[in-house]
């Protein structure tokens, strides 16, 4: 019985961080963006000057600046949020929901969301 019970704890915790981590993991599938989607590369200038995807902004998530930053853009407007691997990026949309964004996506590394945006990445 106690093995049983370890067994189902361990199956309850796998499931609550795939759930948990699913839903900051980066878009596998490719992304419709339309003329008014926001690309925000959310790296620091010097990651966003050695290659970005073409047309984003850099906001730097670890910046003093950010969150002035993003209040300046439309919380109802689509975004598309980029890093180096998708964690700064999912940092980014946390903060961006508690101030009531409402369309995020996490397209992960700059090359997972060149893949899944069809963008071109600039140098």
């Amino acid at each position: 019985m106690r093995s049983l019970r370890r067994l189902l704890g361990s199956a309850l915790v796998a499931l609550s961080l795939g759930a948990l981590l699913s839903a900051c993991a980066p878009a596998a599938e490719p992304l419709e963006l339309t003329d008014d989607t926001v690309i925000i590369d959310v790296r620091t200038p010097a990651e966003f000057a050695e290659g970005h995807l073409d047309g984003a902004l850099n906001i730097d998530v670890q910046s003093a600046e950010f969150d002035a930053l993003i209040a300046e853009l439309p919380t109802d407007g689509d975004y598309v949020v980029y890093c180096r691997s998708g964690n700064r990026s999912a940092t980014a949309i946390g903060r961006m929901e508690q101030v009531g964004f409402t369309s995020l996506v996490n397209g992960g590394s700059l090359q997972q969301a060149a893949d899944a945006t069809g963008l071109e990445i600039v140098r």
